[in-house]
């Protein structure tokens, strides 16, 4: 099955970003060629540029106390198993006091680092990360492998607190949802969202042999997803069959 995500508001768009990007650094840094390791850099300011919101880390302190009051709420229920409770809220806790102890934005402390400045205000121009423009960068790319995992390691431990609580945050609304067989007849699916309840995010997940690419819109009222298909100029075209899918609601 191909997952697709939709979000309903910028602050979840702006975590699956994050997201997204903090699977990729991570994919980057386990591997040990120096053009590897130039994407994990690149991956690097663009975190930097997407944490560069004033209100996101007071954003993702807001929602882990408001995930921990409600946690906490549950305690004394004897449907809820009080040692997992405890685990769930424990690392609550966890990532909000690590992330709360850092200053700044996301990446603030890498600003101070002039190098690697001198490489993310390269990195975005074609061509502008050469030896003849950045010979330091170029040496570096040379160093044993290890040295230099271990500088991409140090560089990006800063954003760890970010990247455990985005990851949290994301888990724990995706579980919120419980996903249901639907069917678009005609290439078309619409749903009107209960009124007094806010989803936060939709997710999506279709058969690859289908051959269906979904375009997913949606607001607090009602989602619309049209199915499409690629034809033989790799050009989206709306399919007007009756195609299948799951469908999960997260709030």
């Amino acid at each position: 099955m191909i997952l697709y995500e939709y979000p309903f508001n910028e602050r979840i768009r702006t975590y699956l970003r994050l997201e997204h990007l903090f699977l990729r650094l991570s994919t980057l840094l386990e591997r040990e060629t120096a053009l590897d390791h130039h994407f994990a850099l690149a991956t690097l300011f663009e975190i930097m540029d997407v944490g560069a919101r004033a209100d996101l880390k007071s954003d993702v302190l807001k929602d882990l106390e408001k995930q921990r009051q409600t946690l906490s709420g549950y305690r004394g229920n004897p449907a809820i198993a009080e040692t997992v409770l405890d685990q769930v809220i424990g690392k609550i806790e966890h990532c909000y006091e690590s992330l709360n102890a850092l200053t700044g934005k996301a990446g603030q402390a890498l600003t101070e680092n002039d190098w690697l400045m001198s490489i993310r205000s390269r990195v975005g121009i074609p061509g502008g990360t050469c030896e003849f423009d950045l010979p330091g960068y170029y040496a570096w790319q040379h160093l044993a492998v290890d040295l230099r995992q271990r500088d991409l390691h140090r560089w990006t431990s800063t954003l760890k607190p970010l990247a455990e609580s985005i990851h949290l945050l994301l888990k724990m609304l995706r579980d919120s949802g419980a996903p249901q067989k639907v069917m678009a007849v005609g290439g078309q699916f619409q749903q009107n969202l209960p009124q007094g309840r806010t989803f936060q995010l939709l997710r999506l997940a279709i058969d690859p042999t289908q051959k269906l690419i979904p375009e997913i819109s949606g607001n607090r009222l009602m989602v619309s997803i049209r199915l499409m298909r690629m034809d033989q100029d790799d050009k989206l075209q709306a399919c007007h069959e009756d195609g299948g899918f799951d469908l999960a609601l997260c709030s």
